[in-house]
């Protein structure tokens, strides 16, 4: 991987939907605004869009965590700005701190998320691996 310069930021805007509201399987709906489990999709989506310039070739992300802190709501209907900021690099592990905000400018929540830089192949081995043991155990 490639270094990234500090400071370096990326946007991804949403539009809140009614699917993106609080509303659980086996509960039904809950709160008719933006859950915290999509936020948590967008923050890991904006922070890929940090290293995606940075990756060599033959080189893939995988997130490893998400930390995410929500204060404040926001409707459907409502544009929703979420920016990343690159913050560490921990051997090939990137963190990127985290900001959404809607458009009537409040901020809604915070937080951090963390990735792994591997090769491409790594990554696909490791995911075969599971496949067959998920296979093997289901006979």
């Amino acid at each position: 991987m490639r270094p990234i310069p500090s400071g370096f930021t990326q946007t991804l805007t949403v539009r809140v939907t009614d699917e993106m509201t609080v509303q659980f399987g086996e509960l039904g709906a809950v709160h008719p605004v933006y859950a915290t489990y999509w936020m948590a999709r967008h923050f890991e989506e904006a922070g890929r869009k940090i290293i995606l310039p940075f990756l060599e070739d033959g080189e893939g992300g995988i997130g490893t965590s998400v930390e995410v802190t929500h204060t404040a709501s926001a409707l459907p209907g409502m544009t929703v700005t979420v920016t990343a900021t690159f913050e560490r690099m921990e051997g090939r592990r990137v963190v990127c701190r985290m900001r959404a905000v809607s458009e009537l400018g409040d901020e809604i929540g915070h937080g951090t998320t963390g990735q792994m830089a591997l090769p491409q192949a790594r990554i696909d081995a490791g995911f075969g691996a599971l496949r067959a043991r998920w296979a093997e155990r289901r006979g």
